[in-house]
């Protein structure tokens, strides 16, 4: 692996059902199950959807931080300080995984 954007993409694509596709603003994004569980800006940033109260919990805990753009919304922005950012931006791609592989969970798993 290169470089940062490479670590997280071999990551995030070892994991079932995602899928890669470029950002409509550069970049790469990550989806599972047709939603976008977040995308990356090279090895600089990343910026995840969450819902807003996700976000508040993730900024308050310093995990994240308000999208650059849209700090209203659930959005983040994580930016990359170096590889010791890795595994705290692969956390919140996973937490994002997490999320979409539940809600399509058959009936039976979800009562287990």
């Amino acid at each position: 692996m290169n470089n940062i954007a490479e670590l997280v993409e071999y990551e995030v694509m070892s994991w079932p059902n995602v899928e890669k596709l470029p950002h409509r603003f550069g970049g790469i994004e990550f989806r599972v199950n047709g939603h976008e569980i977040g995308h990356l800006h090279g090895d600089r940033q990343a910026d995840l959807p969450f819902s807003v109260p996700v976000r508040e919990e993730l900024v308050a805990a310093g995990r994240a931080s308000l999208h650059h753009i849209f700090p209203q919304t659930g959005w983040v922005s994580y930016y990359i300080q170096g590889s010791e950012s890795v595994p705290g931006l692969i956390e919140l791609f996973r937490l994002n995984y997490e999320r979409y592989i539940r809600s399509v969970a058959s009936p039976q798993a979800k009562q287990e």
